[in-house]
């Protein structure tokens, strides 16, 4: 057990077992990982019903200075109990990629972190490698068919041109963007080109973030549409018989993961990073059971309001049938300058007009959470060296567009830094009169009217351009029956245009959708923008070079700083 103390009080972690019974789970709802995590059955949510509050936890776009989005959702969640309130963090898996990549560890930082952070960072309990193998599970089923010239469909083949599935790793690796695989002659499979995507971007791990219980999955599985045949009829996972194998291979991973903080409190960590090329959010499961748990429930949605964010409201609450009661906006100083133009090297120092001139990037943030209807609060994610008066202008700023800045220290002063801002967020979220939700779009219109209505109305473009490609896929999609899905585009995080170059708040551009992919197991359309990419690339200096295993069996460098 470990203790931190602030304010004369103590804090601890403690056995999850503990953490599990304080929320009313009994030890056969359960399943214990070690010492530090549990798994929670899902037909405990079966007997209970949803009582919490639910708070989302945004930011604006993020910067290489750091916004520290889990950071702080962590903090509001160990404020909120050392009020006295019952508070439940719903959390997002960190993907290996990112963690070994550019961002590190994806726990939080500081005193406001996750435990077991060095488990949940690297394997934890298995998620995204079950993920990942049931995703090339699919494939290699796909080229077998391909392979032995399997009826699909009565008497037609699978035609290699026209296959959708890739395959799928949990790494940033750019060599695998492209490729040609089955070379070597008759007996290496069928030659073709293919692709890999990072984990977090693959159908199987949306289809695990919205599956509601085992035959939900499955039947998402079923549906996976993987080519075509050589006379145009779709082929899914369930057409090759692949979708039973892959819910065995995923029977654990559906249940969602229990941890907790630094000072004890529960924390659900459970699916779906990067919503840059995902729709970003933690597993529905795991939502629902912060719901049914807690007072509070704290999720948090990907990269900035205009990824996470939109994608959280308008696919994920939409389906769940629930609506937050507040939403918090997380910003920082050093960001909002970069955002008014400042260089990073330069961020953390004075700089007034690069302040002012960022925070019209704030306030379409917050323009944006007022066209859904939520109340916001704005978490200032205070650093050590952040002048006073920045901080105070800050403050003044949003309160001329009606919206409460408070100030968090959560990284370092644990839940006792976030105090004020829980005490903020529980007061927004007990005067919200939660109605009828806002959404952007009605799942009628057609898709390319969708993606035009986010577009104008989140990141602010003046029009949509369509390539030919994109406007085929539309076609196809459309005949296909699947015009009605919700849209999950697929944007850079640096930025409200498709240009992560473009700071601050863009205006007069055009966004540019080159693809647009069919996501019919998950139940969404993903049109791709920009230059942006399924596979990541490693930096020139790799965050995965300053991770060491020490003597003493310890894992240092995981999270930046360390």
């Amino acid at each position: 057990m470990t203790t931190t103390e602030n304010s004369g009080e103590r804090y601890s972690t403690r056995p999850i077992q503990e953490v599990a019974r304080e929320l009313g789970l009994h030890d056969d709802e359960f399943e214990l990982y070690g010492k530090w995590k549990a798994k929670v059955e899902p037909s405990a949510l079966e007997t209970r019903q949803n009582k919490a509050k639910l708070i989302l936890v945004t930011a604006i776009n993020p910067t290489p200075a750091g916004e520290g989005k889990t950071t702080t959702s962590i903090a509001l969640a160990m404020g909120m109990r050392r009020l006295g309130k019952s508070a439940v963090l719903a959390l997002r898996e960190p993907s290996l990629g990112p963690v070994f990549g550019v961002k590190g560890g994806g726990t939080g930082g500081g005193k406001a972190s996750l435990v077991p952070a060095d488990d949940i960072n690297l394997h934890f309990t298995g998620d995204i490698h079950a993920i990942t193998a049931a995703h090339n599970l699919l494939a290699a089923l796909v080229d077998n068919a391909l392979h032995f010239h399997e009826a699909v469909h009565g008497s037609s083949e699978l035609d290699a041109r026209q296959v959708t599935w890739n395959r799928a790793m949990d790494m940033n690796d750019r060599s695998l963007r492209h490729c040609i695989i089955g070379l070597g002659g008759k007996g290496q499979g069928v030659a073709r080109e293919c692709r890999f995507d990072i984990t977090a971007a693959s159908e199987v791990m949306a289809i695990l973030a919205l599956a509601s219980d085992q035959a939900d999955l499955e039947a998402r599985l079923s549906r996976i549409v993987v080519g075509a045949t050589y006379d145009g009829r779709q082929v899914t996972a369930g057409d090759i018989g692949a979708a039973s194998a892959m819910a065995a291979l995923m029977r654990d991973a559906l249940k969602p993961n229990l941890a907790q903080t630094a000072e004890g409190g529960p924390a659900f960590v459970h699916c779906g990073p990067f919503a840059n090329i995902a729709h970003g959010c933690n597993s529905l499961l795991a939502t629902r059971f912060a719901m049914a748990l807690g007072d509070y429930a704290i999720t948090e949605a990907g990269f900035g309001f205009d990824l996470g964010g939109e994608k959280f409201l308008n696919i994920k609450c939409r389906q769940l049938g629930v609506w937050p009661s507040a939403v918090v906006v997380v910003a920082t100083l050093r960001a909002l300058k970069m955002h008014g133009g400042a260089a990073v090297k330069s961020a953390s120092e004075p700089d007034a007009a690069a302040l002012e001139r960022g925070m019209s990037h704030l306030q379409k943030h917050l323009e944006n959470a007022a066209k859904f209807g939520l109340s916001a609060v704005v978490a200032i994610n205070v650093f050590p060296q952040d002048p006073p008066e920045e901080l105070a202008f800050v403050e003044r700023a949003v309160a001329k567009l009606d919206v409460r800045a408070v100030r968090s220290e959560g990284f370092s002063r644990g839940g006792a830094g976030a105090i004020e801002l829980a005490r903020v967020v529980c007061e927004v979220a007990d005067r919200s009169s939660v109605t009828s939700p806002h959404f952007t779009y009605e799942l009628s219109d057609r898709p390319r009217v969708k993606i035009e209505k986010v577009a104008r109305a989140i990141y602010g473009a003046d029009a949509v351009s369509f390539s030919v490609g994109a406007e085929r896929d539309l076609r196809r999609i459309e005949e296909l029956g699947y015009g009605e899905l919700p849209i999950c585009i697929a944007k850079t995080q640096l930025s409200l245009s498709d240009d992560p170059a473009r700071y601050g708040r863009p205006e007069h551009f055009t966004l540019q959708v080159r693809e647009v992919r069919l996501s019919a197991g998950a139940g969404m359309i993903v049109p791709l923008t920009g230059d942006m990419m399924t596979m990541p690339g490693l930096p020139r200096v790799p965050a995965a070079r300053t991770v060491k295993l020490t003597p003493d069996g310890k894992i240092r460098g995981l999270m930046q700083g360390d």
